[in-house]
């Protein structure tokens, strides 16, 4: 099964670093098929910790193929940053690849995201404001700057030129801000060209040649299916496909190359940002929560919202992604309690919904239906086999998987390497 997609299931932060890394001895290729440096990958390999926001995770393994998909929005600055900082910890970045049709996050995508935002004011999406939406807005409107441009100055030089005309009206007569001038933008980017040109490549090619061959790739997504620009809770979501389906066009490989989905799930739940969150806990228990998940943002160190786990929202994911298998992350991190409680079901208004409402107003105003399944006292951050878990825990794991609709194949119970029980191999 050489065509292997990572998902997150909920709104992000799940750990999908964690899963990629788990894979990395046996993957050839890893891919990051959407996003920008909105959201990161925590990795952890013995006492070191690795921070990645636009990188996929599997550069950390080595011998394997990194490869960023033109379904991503690049930010250069970052891109070079990051390879920089994994060299200086002798981390070997030599086998990355960027997509020809990436297309770039310029200065004047970064500034109108914060002042669009700030412009919104009760209304805000809450948006990490690093110009990823105005990028994916560029790109849909046809005057986004793709990675080719840069090695075509003229070309580049019209583009932003076109882009510029609009944006600067905003800026100027909307948003009370300066223009930003075509030189200041088209300098900043060709200051990257030949950082940059040894990187690119016909990365589609690459991946189906490399499948061809037989080799395993595993596809990276960003964010998670409840941020899906199409899936998620619209409009407080991300700008891209974050779903399987973006795997295929953010990569340029076909849907039938694609054998095993692999969705990452929290043992609860968290959010970063605006919008609907029916398990959303405002007491005592949240911040015990987040206290003990260390539930901060990697990108933007934002404390996460934090509730309890959401089955429905598990079942919409996996029928959305067609997930083979689960990925359940942070068991460890529910250690302690007598009752753990799981939502199996919402009321809206007297009226019980199994399953996520299509009605966006239905979701928001949805009271979450509990099932208290007992807990454990034990320390299980030590146990890598499924049957040394205490009984409670292998039994909330159990309720978990029944009410998903797909197998938990991995669970991982601590924040190191090899902090993982594997039940199915995922290979």
């Amino acid at each position: 099964m050489p065509g292997i997609v990572i998902v997150g299931v909920q709104w992000g932060d799940e750990g999908k670093g964690k899963a990629t890394d788990l894979l990395g001895d046996r993957t050839d290729w890893v891919v990051k098929f959407n996003g920008g440096n909105n959201a990161g990958h925590t990795v952890v390999i013995g006492d070191e910790k690795y921070a990645l926001h636009l990188l996929p995770s599997g550069i950390l393994s080595p011998g394997v193929n990194a490869v960023i998909g033109n379904g991503v929005v690049v930010d250069l600055e970052v891109l070079f940053a990051e390879i920089e900082a994994l060299n200086s910890r002798g981390i070997d970045t030599s086998r990355l690849r960027v997509s020809a049709n990436a297309h770039i996050i310029t200065h004047y995508h970064r500034t109108l995201d914060k002042v669009t935002e700030r412009f919104l004011g009760k209304r805000m999406i809450g948006t990490t404001g690093r110009g990823i939406g105005p990028t994916y807005a560029d790109k849909i409107n046809r005057v986004g700057i793709r990675v080719q441009d840069l090695f075509d100055e003229k070309i580049l030089r019209q583009k932003v030129e076109g882009a510029l005309e609009q944006k600067n009206h905003l800026l100027l007569k909307v948003y009370n801000r300066r223009a930003i001038t075509c030189d200041e933008v088209v300098d900043e980017l060709l200051a990257y060209t030949d950082r940059l040109r040894p990187l690119v490549a016909d990365t589609s090619l690459l991946l189906n040649d490399a499948l061809d061959a037989g080799d395993v790739v595993v596809f990276e997504g960003g964010q998670a299916t409840m941020l899906d620009i199409d899936h998620g809770t619209y409009p407080f979501v991300t700008s891209s496909s974050a779903t399987a389906g973006g795997a295929s066009t953010g990569s340029g490989v076909g849907p039938n190359r694609l054998d095993r989905i692999v969705g990452i799930v929290k043992a609860y739940t968290t959010r970063v940002g605006s919008g609907p969150f029916p398990t959303e806990l405002h007491d005592e228990q949240g911040e015990w929560l987040r206290k003990r998940g260390f539930e901060f943002g990697t990108t933007t160190g934002r404390a996460r919202r934090v509730g309890w786990y959401d089955a429905p929202i598990t079942r919409y994911a996996t029928r959305i992604n067609g997930i083979t298998d689960l990925v359940l992350t942070k068991l460890d991190i529910l250690t302690g309690l007598d009752e753990i409680p799981v939502c199996v079901a919402y009321d809206v208004d007297g009226e019980r919904f199994d399953e996520v409402p299509v009605n966006q107003t239905d979701f928001h105003h949805s009271v979450p239906v509990y099932e208290l399944l007992p807990g454990w006292q034990e320390d299980i951050s030590g146990v890598r086999v499924f049957e040394d878990l205490p009984q409670a825990a292998q039994d909330y794991v159990l309720a978990l998987e029944a009410m998903s609709g797909t197998r938990v194949s991995v669970i991982g119970v601590g924040p190191a390497r090899d902090g993982v029980i594997v039940r199915h191999d995922l290979v």
